[in-house]
């Protein structure tokens, strides 16, 4: 089969564009580089400088690409920053997406798999969180994404288009050649290894009287080769829908300090200051819909293994991809 994966240069698009590459996919990268690393994209894979923004471009390259299938990553995603530039995440993670939907169904092309988001629940009333939970985004970023969605399900009835939206939860950890840098780093497991390397005083705790056990905010920690696992089977034929991805298993804040200690044996510092507004005290995924639709099934769940992986990668790539 033959993929184009949109935003392929990112952190998530690498790691899936990696793992079609090693199952024999044939796949292109279109990326503008505008926050993804050219030294990101596997060197197997075709790859294309553009921007989704430019109709013309995106239509020219999918109508000579003859693709399969599309895996598209291509959105901004800093939900502090989408709550003070909201056009930027309106204007890009659904304008230019519409381009990229209209250059597919001029193509014909068969199936559409969309990065999306738990962002889509906002704070949600359940936990853990399943399919069912009422979608109600409390930030410009999540809201850009469930109107993507929405735009996916209306291509769908009146076009005819196979779609899979992957909602998942914190993507971690590192495949061998491929890791996070992000500029700036907002994630917390990243900025955390960033300390122990020296490169970072101390790690800054948002909180720590939250409902929780020990007090601070509890997440579910998904490895990106679990997500590109997902990615794949969602390519299969008769697969269409909404699913969310994530262990099952939440860790709180501190947990991920103590465990990055235990790993790379450093102290690492941490300070408490305030919360943060709209950061619930749990977040955690039920992924039944997806084990049993598209016979998903984690395999690197050990939150020792996912920070362990990401410490290899970046001791091995201190400066990132050198680009930044």
């Amino acid at each position: 089969m033959k993929i184009l994966v949109t935003g392929g240069a990112g952190y998530i698009g690498s790691a899936c564009t990696e793992y079609l590459l090693n199952l024999g996919y044939d796949v292109t990268v279109f990326d503008s580089l505008m926050t993804g690393h050219r030294a990101a994209v596997d060197k197997r894979a075709e790859f294309v400088k553009g921007d989704l923004n430019c109709r013309d471009a995106i239509f020219d390259v999918i109508k000579k690409g003859k693709f399969d299938g599309i895996m598209h990553f291509a959105a901004f995603s800093l939900v502090g920053e989408s709550m003070t530039n909201p056009g930027k995440y309106f204007s890009n993670n659904l304008g230019a997406g519409i381009n990229l939907l209209d250059a597919a169904k001029e193509a014909k092309v068969k199936k559409f798999v969309f990065s999306s988001t738990c962002a889509v629940y906002g704070e949600p009333e359940h936990v853990p969180i399943g399919e069912n939970e009422k979608t109600k985004p409390v930030s410009p970023y999540g809201e850009s994404k469930l109107m993507f969605e929405k735009a996916l399900e209306w291509y769908h009835r009146i076009h005819g288009m196979e779609f899979v939206a992957l909602r998942y939860f914190n993507a971690s950890g590192a495949t061998g050649a491929f890791g996070e840098d992000h500029n700036p780093e907002t994630h917390l497991i990243p900025l955390v290894l960033r300390v122990a390397l020296g490169k970072l005083k101390n790690i800054k705790i948002f909180g720590d009287d939250y409902t929780t056990p020990d007090g601070t905010c509890i997440r579910d920690y998904i490895h990106i080769l679990d997500l590109a696992q997902a990615h794949e089977l969602a390519l299969k034929k008769g697969k269409c829908g909404f699913f969310n991805l994530g262990t099952g298993s939440g860790y709180s804040v501190k947990q991920i300090i103590e465990m990055s200690r235990n790993v790379t044996g450093h102290s690492i510092p941490e300070e408490i200051i305030p919360r943060r507004p709209g950061d619930p005290p749990k977040l955690v995924a039920r992924s039944a819909h997806a084990a049993s639709e598209l016979g998903w099934k984690p395999k690197h769940e050990n939150i020792k293994d996912i920070i362990s992986s990401a410490w290899e990668w970046i001791e091995k790539h201190p400066e990132g991809y050198g680009d930044n």
